[in-house]
């Protein structure tokens, strides 16, 4: 009996070493802790009908380029200008819906605006791409020129075609356009509704107050959905992996390591212009400045979510615990008066020098002390 009741601790010691080990593990303890303290400060506010759907509005913008950024950095390299991408594609959309098509193509209708976009977008994140790796140069030095590239150039543009660094007052196109409307309209109503047939979501008024999520969360679950599938089920994921592990053992072993690395740049390039697309279909608007530190804040949210700086490990759900943290600490002011919003960036730089002294421990005990 004892020798079997031995066996059986280890097996359940085994188990929990497993949990512990997991990428997300640490970040979901953490999201647990501020959605906790957030719902008692905030007199449960924050996850009220309006503040649980503004709540999922910034979580998932942070979870669309978190995505991106984290799987980039499995394979070991980091983009430094997702924030600009961001601002050059909101521009990009904004000025063609207001002034047409270029070269005197035609009015642009929503769709061919998003489209032209992302082929300009994705074209850009495989230049950046190929730079990296028929240079040798460090991602890091790359994509901080093309930060400062892409941000140079979209304020220059509005300044020039658009004497203003603004774009504001565009017609809603969510009421005559079914594709502005699915990425900048409203999703999964039926939550909504059924809250308010259980008694709740009622405003002052005794009607529904409010109908549903803004689209964006339904393309973060989509963006994170498939990266999580590409991670876990498919050749292209163990590629992704291996290459952050060591490239040059993943190259003797058949990886198609450039490859692989450019095509995650565009999909970066993507994860930016979907975040891009989805704020000015929402708010009829655009700004230079959009995404401003956004690139930081995404790489800030993988980390937290347990993917290593120096790649070959990480996790997607990890990424989406990361989000949530992040985005609820983000819009914490608006539901607690007392705090100061300068309180985020603090939690941010202690969550991160936190998450980065228990990533280096996984690192090590993964790689046996190297």
């Amino acid at each position: 009996m004892s020798d079997r009741s031995e066996a059986d601790r280890l097996v359940k010691e085994s188990a929990f070493m497993r949990l512990v080990r997991r990428p997300e593990a640490g970040a979901f303890i953490v999201m647990i802790v501020v959605v906790t303290l957030i719902t008692f400060a905030s007199d449960f506010k924050a996850f009220n009908a309006l503040g649980l759907k503004n709540n999922i509005a910034i979580i998932a913008q942070f979870g669309i380029i978190a995505t991106g950024a984290a799987v980039l950095m499995i394979a070991g390299e980091f983009d430094l200008s997702i924030g600009s991408m961001i601002g050059f594609a909101g521009m990009s959309m904004a000025m063609m819906l207001k002034w047409g098509l270029p070269f005197g193509m035609g009015e642009a209708t929503p769709f061919t605006a998003f489209a032209l976009t992302m082929v300009m977008t994705l074209g850009l994140g495989w230049l950046i791409g190929t730079i990296v790796v028929r240079s040798g140069l460090s991602s890091f030095i790359v994509t901080l020129a093309f930060l400062f590239f892409l941000r140079g150039m979209t304020e220059v543009c509005f300044r020039l075609i658009n004497q203003s660094t603004q774009i504001s007052g565009l017609p809603d196109f969510k009421e005559e356009s079914w594709f502005a409307n699915i990425l900048g309209g409203e999703v999964f109503g039926w939550f909504y509704d059924l809250w308010f047939q259980l008694g709740g979501n009622i405003n002052r008024r005794g009607e529904q107050w409010v109908d549903g999520f803004d689209a964006r969360f339904l393309w973060w679950l989509l963006i994170a959905g498939f990266a999580y599938f590409v991670l876990s089920r498919t050749q292209l994921g163990n590629w992704i992996y291996a290459t952050g592990d060591n490239k040059d053992s993943a190259r003797a072993n058949g990886v198609p390591v450039n490859r692989v690395k450019i095509g995650l740049f565009m999909f970066t390039a993507f994860c930016a212009t979907m975040f891009a697309a989805c704020q000015v279909f929402d708010t009829n608007t655009a700004d230079a400045a959009k995404g401003n530190l956004m690139e930081l804040n995404a790489i800030a949210i993988a980390v937290v979510g347990g993917t290593l700086m120096t790649g070959g490990f990480g996790s997607v759900i990890g990424v989406a615990f990361g989000a949530v943290t992040f985005g609820l600490v983000a819009n914490a002011v608006f539901y607690i008066p007392w705090l100061d919003g300068s309180f985020y960036r603090v939690f941010v730089g202690v969550v991160l020098l936190a998450a980065v002294f228990a990533n280096e421990r996984i690192r090590k005990r993964i790689t046996g002390g190297i």
